[in-house]
């Protein structure tokens, strides 16, 4: 008898003899009924809890809302490609697929989103010309995400659902940040150190 036999051996004794396995239950909340200007709300609390950064605005003031966010950001911004002309703000660099190192030399990057949850303050980015590629939202040190409130729904179900669950999902809830050292807060360490979001409504 092999190491591997006895152990798996002892194991099987001291579980001793199991009846057949309960089916689990899964009567969790599939559906989140509350209106969709309290899950906007519920959305804006949740982030702004994470320390991000939200500001609202209408469907033709994104561009002048996104400058005004990154005014005090120092560097260039660099945006996925498939973000639409009318979000860019002025002397905006689009991602041309250049070496991700290089990404790191930019203030600000801005992206789209592919849903939003509000229950947790979830963004999801999922490597589509909207979002951009992993790495354009994690280098820079500051990411502003546009959110179309159609992209927002209640829970994590109701977003993972709307997911294309092969594409390389990036989730986001909050600014990059750690506190396992001495429980002090640390932001941007594996991450953008500011996120903005802004919430189109």
């Amino acid at each position: 008898m092999s190491s591997r036999e006895e152990i798996l051996g002892r194991i099987r004794t001291a579980l001793g003899e199991r009846g057949p396995v309960s089916p689990v239950t899964r009567g969790y909340r599939t559906v989140d009924v509350r209106p969709a200007e309290v899950l906007l709300d519920v959305l804006v609390d949740r982030l702004e809890d994470y320390k991000a950064t939200v500001v609202r605005c209408g469907p033709d003031e994104v561009a002048a809302t996104v400058a005004t966010a990154l005014a005090a950001v120092q560097g260039d911004v660099v945006v996925a490609p498939g973000v639409p002309s009318a979000w860019r703000p002025e002397g905006s660099v689009e991602d041309d697929g250049r070496p991700a190192v290089d990404l790191a030399g930019y203030g600000a990057t801005l992206t789209g989103v592919s849903a939003a949850v509000a229950e947790t303050g979830t963004l999801v980015l999922d490597g589509s010309p909207l979002c951009g590629r992993r790495a354009l939202s994690l280098l820079p040190d500051c990411l502003v995400c546009v959110v179309e409130a159609a992209q927002v729904v209640g829970s994590v179900p109701e977003g993972l659902a709307v997911l294309d669950p092969l594409a390389p999902l990036t989730m986001i809830s909050g600014p990059s940040a750690t506190s396992d050292i001495e429980l002090q807060r640390v932001e941007g360490v594996h991450g953008p150190r500011a996120l903005i979001v802004v919430l189109v409504a």
